[in-house]
Parts: structure tokens; C-alpha cells; sequence
């Protein structure tokens, strides 16, 4: 058995970060646990996501539920299984949300989680080397963050079109406001990803207060009465237990973090009972709040030749991306997911933006190890709100820690998210439309000009649609009977036990989800050693 004050469950986008700055003071002794590997080489080159998609030694490779939103589909869930987690695994984007996002988790009770309380600690998670404000921009903290230019003349005719229909450059979404189109931020420098794992743990793996283990899988918290003293976890076939002197501190996921509060008996009492878990506390928002970014795909045919990477990243060009990328870290190879976005408004009169566009400079289609480059021309915009209403839920099925929990999104359950995909995908057409694409000569591929109507429309969403991999939620925050942890994070009527990654989330940011969790992990750590003082 191990002894130490902290064990941090899950080496992810907000665990790093929390054992970094747990053990900076050396009278702390940490654990740190993660259920799956190291690292892994395609981790390091940007690009390297398509790889790690659909790998199962870094990818946990969840599916959800089929459900009527998604026309009985079941949904990927990719989550990363190493040390970064997902943001060693994400598509690259740096998107903190915008002030109006952590300015309602304040209104709904959550004191210190207002933009201005939040703000502090992204400016210190981040160095980042692009221009911006400096009122709003970190420049010296452990994650660098860059602003690449628009060196593909695609993604410029792009933002030209938009500002044809309205849509203007903005140059920092991260800064005073968030509106408009813009190259997106990335979690990329000097030719390679820059994960927690890089940024947070690689700099201190050699403090003598700090150990770190890989394949080790969490099963069960410990308890004495109503406190949190430790976990049993096992590592191949051995089981082993460590000790918490002051607190463990969850930052599994959004869904490793409620699977693993019901396997230890926290939950909805008749729930566990059915499959013989002994409750420990009943919590009934264990699991539930779920939310993610359902994104339809829409796709379009570029007839003019050159413009995509379906032209120039095959074959030969593939040969000419990899050459570019060891010159300058540029083109296909070192380039975010989405290099493009757009946060607009559905409607005048709104104070924020509510709908997301991205672009992805060529089409893929599903290959025997994930998705590859199509043989057409093309490139695929997706559109979605920022905000969804439909919830959903996570709730395990076994007793067997390593048996997958159940994932309903209930997608498309709450009407207004049908409406606002409707009208992302009504200004996605209008962009590709507008008079600066006529060079690329750019035809609808899907949804298609023969569906227009509403129904038609919502249709070929339900057929088509993905998530964006953005769960959050399922240990939400809050003061009322469904809230999982409170404003400290502490989880509700246990000691010595907090929950601080996505899951604690009340609702989804605006935008990509890996920022907002890492600037949970600064400010968890914050709060744990203040209340240690």
C-alpha cells in the first residue's frame, strides 16, 4: 500500500495539470495515476490524431447508445487513454468559450467561476505567441498556444467569402469577443503537439514528491465513514491500493469520472443496488447533465484542381506534405483538425455568438484503420450550436470496471437545437455560395441541394451527424439535489474527495472543450491548496 497526501485519478487534460501544481510544493507527496501508456509516437506530430482515432492502446473507443436522434446509430466516443489524455490525442484547437458561458455558471450559484475568476488562469496556463491584448493573453505559462496564418489560399478565400455575408476576421476569439471567423488557435509549436503531458509533466517528471504510473486502472475508492481515504486500482494483474493523506482528486473525464464514483457507491442508490454495488452515498446526478456538440458534416465538391489537400496530400503530394512539414511545420501534417472556424449568431439581438463553423480543407472517408483522404476533391464544414439544451446520460452497466458504461446524448430531445442546427447549416450554404468561392467551383455534396425543407434537412442530420467529442457534464456543479460537486469541487457529502475535469461542467462551453479543462485544472489545484493552508 502506498502512502501519500494526493492521488490524482487520470494523467488528462486537467490531471497533469493538477499534480504539477500540487507537487511545486515540495512538503507535498502525489500520486499520479493513469490507465493507459506513457505516450505513443504519432502524439507528437500534429497530424498524428487521424492515427490515434481508432487505436485502442490510446484510445478508450467508446460508442454511444442508438437512439433516435442519431437514427439509431451509435455515435464513436474517442477519449484518450495516456498520459495528455485527450489533448494528446484532440484535434488541436485552443478555444477557451467566451465570457458569457463561465459568467452563467456564477448566475446558477457557482461563486468564483465568473469569467473575471476564470480569466486569471487561462492567462496562466497559456505562453501564447500569437499578438492579442495582454489584459486578455498569457504569455508565460506551460502550454504554448499559436495563431497560424492562412498560408493555404483556401482558408483565405474562405474568410473572404464569409465577410462577403457578413461574417468578419477576427484575429484573437480568445481575446475581447469572440465573434467572427478567424485561423484556429493551436495547442501547436515548434512542429509538435503540445499536450499536458508535454507541457505539464515532461518538466517535472523528476521531482522526488511526485510518481506517476501508467496502466494502472482505477476500480474503487477507499472509504472510512463519509471520507475518501484512497483507491484500489490495478496494474496488469496486480491489485493494489494507495492511501490519501488529504484528498484524491478525480479528473478521470466525463465518463470515466461517474463510472468510476458508481462503481465506489455513489449514485442513484436503486441503480447501484441492481448490480450489487454497495451504496455508499446516494448522489442522483452521478452520470446525468450529459452534453456534447452534435455537428453535422456538410459536404462540397471542389472542381477547380490544387485547391484541396485531396489533390495535394496523396500519393506523390503526401511525399511533398511530409517534406513541407520537416521544412516548416506547415501543411497538412502540422495543421489543427479544423484550421478554420467562425462563431456566429443565429439571429440579431443576441449578446454572444450561439452557432460554430469549422472547415477541414479536403473530404475523408472511412478506411480499415480510421478515416482516410478521398479520392475526390472536396472540403467539409461543419456547423452546430454552441449551447445545446439536449442532455443526456452515463451510467455504467456492470460492476466490472473494465466494462464500457452506457452513453445516451438524447441528441435533438430538446427542439431549440434542432432549430439552430437548421440555421448553422443555412449559413454554412450561404458561405459556400458566396461570391468568393466561384474560383473554386464548389458544388453541394450533402446535405444536397435536392433537401431544403426543414424536415429534409433535420433528416439527413439524424442519418449523418457527429459528435465533436466535447462530453461534459456528468458530475455537474451546483447547490441543488442533481448537482454532483460543489463550487470547490468538492463532491457533495464526502470528504476528502473532489471531481475536476469536464464532468464538472454545468453546461457546455462555447466551442472546444480542452482549454476549459485545463483552466479547471489550474484553478482545482488553486483551491486545494488554498484549503490545505
Amino acid at each position: 500500500m502506498q502512502q501519500c497526501d494526493y492521488i490524482v485519478i487520470g494523467a488528462g487534460s486537467a490531471g497533469a495539470v493538477v499534480a504539477n501544481r500540487l507537487s511545486a510544493d515540495p512538503r507535498n507527496s502525489v500520486l499520479l495515476l493513469e490507465a493507459g501508456p506513457a505516450g505513443h509516437p504519432w502524439s507528437r506530430i500534429p497530424v498524428g490524431y487521424a492515427k490515434m482515432l481508432t487505436n485502442p492502446a490510446v484510445n478508450w473507443l467508446y460508442s454511444s447508445e442508438p437512439e433516435a436522434g442519431t437514427n439509431g446509430r451509435r455515435l464513436p466516443v474517442p477519449r484518450g487513454r495516456m498520459l495528455g489524455g485527450s489533448s494528446a490525442i484532440n484535434g488541436l484547437a485552443f478555444v477557451r468559450g467566451q465570457a458569457q458561458d463561465f459568467d452563467s455558471w456564477a448566475q446558477m450559484g457557482n461563486r468564483g467561476w465568473s469569467y473575471a475568476d476564470v480569466l486569471p488562469f487561462f492567462r496562466r496556463m497559456e505562453r501564447y505567441e500569437g499578438g492579442g491584448d495582454d489584459a486578455f493573453r498569457g504569455r508565460d505559462g506551460p502550454l504554448r498556444v499559436t495563431d497560424p496564418a492562412p498560408s493555404e489560399p483556401i482558408l483565405a478565400t474562405l474568410i473572404q467569402a464569409a465577410g462577403e455575408v457578413g461574417i468578419p476576421h477576427n484575429p484573437d476569439y480568445n481575446g475581447a469577443r469572440q465573434d467572427g471567423i478567424a485561423m484556429s488557435q493551436a495547442t501547436i509549436a515548434s512542429r509538435r503537439r503540445m499536450s499536458t503531458a508535454h507541457c505539464y509533466l515532461d518538466p517535472i517528471r523528476r521531482r522526488p514528491n511526485l510518481r506517476i504510473e501508467t496502466g494502472a486502472l482505477a476500480e474503487a475508492l477507499l472509504f472510512e465513514g463519509r471520507r475518501c481515504v484512497g483507491l484500489r486500482y490495478a496494474v496488469g494483474g496486480e491489485r493494489r491500493e494507495a492511501r490519501a493523506g488529504r484528498e484524491v482528486v478525480v479528473c478521470a473525464g466525463s465518463i470515466n469520472a461517474p463510472q468510476l464514483l458508481e462503481l465506489s457507491g455513489i449514485g442513484q442508490p436503486e441503480r447501484l443496488r441492481d448490480l450489487g454495488i454497495a451504496v455508499q452515498h446516494a448522489l442522483p446526478g452521478v452520470g446525468e447533465n450529459l452534453r456534447d456538440h452534435y455537428a453535422p458534416r456538410t459536404r462540397w465538391a471542389v472542381g477547380a484542381k490544387g485547391w484541396t489537400f485531396n489533390d495535394r496530400g496523396r500519393g506523390i503530394g503526401l511525399m511533398g506534405q511530409a517534406l513541407r512539414y520537416a521544412m516548416s511545420g506547415t501543411g497538412m501534417l502540422g495543421m489543427v483538425a479544423a484550421p478554420l472556424r467562425a462563431f456566429v449568431r443565429s439571429r440579431e439581438g443576441l449578446e454572444a455568438p450561439d452557432l460554430l463553423l469549422g472547415w477541414v480543407p479536403m473530404l475523408t472517408e472511412p478506411g480499415p484503420t480510421g478515416p482516410r483522404i478521398a479520392a475526390q476533391s472536396g472540403m467539409t464544414c461543419y456547423a452546430h450550436p454552441m449551447r445545446p439544451e439536449s442532455r443526456g446520460h452515463i451510467h455504467i452497466t456492470s460492476a466490472d470496471p473494465r466494462r464500457a458504461p452506457a452513453i445516451s446524448f438524447n441528441f435533438l430531445s430538446s427542439p431549440v437545437d434542432g432549430e439552430l442546427t437548421l440555421r448553422a447549416i443555412a449559413i454554412a450554404r450561404a458561405i459556400m455560395t458566396a461570391p468568393a468561392m466561384a474560383p473554386l467551383k464548389v458544388s453541394e455534396i450533402a446535405p444536397g441541394t435536392a433537401r431544403q425543407s426543414d424536415a429534409e434537412v433535420l433528416d439527413w442530420v439524424r442519418q449523418a451527424a457527429e459528435t465533436t467529442y466535447h462530453p461534459v457534464g456528468t458530475c455537474r456543479m451546483g447547490q441543488d439535489g442533481m448537482a454532483v460537486v460543489d463550487a470547490r469541487l468538492k463532491v457533495h457529502g464526502i470528504d476528502g474527495l473532489r471531481v475536476a475535469d469536464a464532468s464538472i461542467m454545468p453546461t457546455l462551453t462555447s466551442g472546444n472543450t480542452n482549454a476549459p479543462s485545463i483552466m479547471i485544472g489550474e484553478k482545482a489545484a488553486a483551491m486545494i491548496l488554498e484549503d490545505a493552508a
